[in-house]
């Protein structure tokens, strides 16, 4: 294909470039989803998700901790101990009574 620019006036000139840029993007868009595809493919033959190699670190199980302490008035509020007081923590303490009141039991 060729195409002789100097037969073609500006506004064709301009149209042919965003074509060509649009092109060009389009292009590496379809390269970069096939490096994917083939590296998430790779990655999972390997045990493993792409995120995981590109960190360099698999996810650890999130093992949640189960409930320990129980709001006084509603039931269904829970807190493991761990992490920072829930409001609702800080105001029992605050009010002069002690965490054992929480306790599950």
């Amino acid at each position: 294909m060729s195409i002789d620019l100097n037969e073609l006036d500006l506004s064709e000139l301009k149209k042919l470039q965003k074509d060509v840029e649009k092109a060009i993007n389009e292009y590496q868009d379809r390269k970069i989803n096939e490096a994917r595809q083939r590296l998430e493919a790779e990655a999972r033959a390997m045990g493993f998700t792409l995120n995981e190699v590109v960190e360099g670190k698999r996810k650890a199980n999130a093992s949640k901790s189960p409930p320990k302490y129980r709001h006084p008035e509603d039931s269904s509020v829970t807190w493991t101990g761990r992490g920072r007081k829930p409001a609702w923590v800080i105001e029992h303490l605050n009010a002069g009574r002690d965490m054992e009141e929480l306790e599950l039991q």
